[in-house]
């Protein structure tokens, strides 16, 4: 089970607990992952995804799931997420 954002590619950072003695343990710090259905206008259904609630907002904002997927790199997507994202580029192509 992997702790990464589906949408945004959020992933695990490591980095110091400090103490105050300034001592310094390895610590990880971990993103908010949410299991959400968000739904597309597009395709008519509701999708689960593990996204942080970073790119929840972020999805919110853009105005939801399709323009998100559109508007976003390959780069950054999970695999699903690019299999979602090509799915609706072709529902709005056949629409259109």
């Amino acid at each position: 089970m992997s702790r990464i954002c589906e949408l945004t590619g959020k992933g695990r950072q490591v980095g110091h607990n400090v103490s105050h003695a300034n001592n310094k343990t390895k610590r990880t710090f971990l993103p908010n992952l949410q299991n959400v259905t968000l739904i597309s206008d597009s395709l008519g259904k509701g999708v689960k995804l593990k996204v942080s609630t970073h790119g929840l907002r972020s999805v919110e904002h853009v105005g939801g799931l399709d323009n998100w997927l559109l508007k976003t790199s390959d780069d950054d997507l999970s695999l699903r997420a690019r299999r979602l994202k090509r799915e609706v580029a072709k529902k709005q192509a056949l629409a259109a």
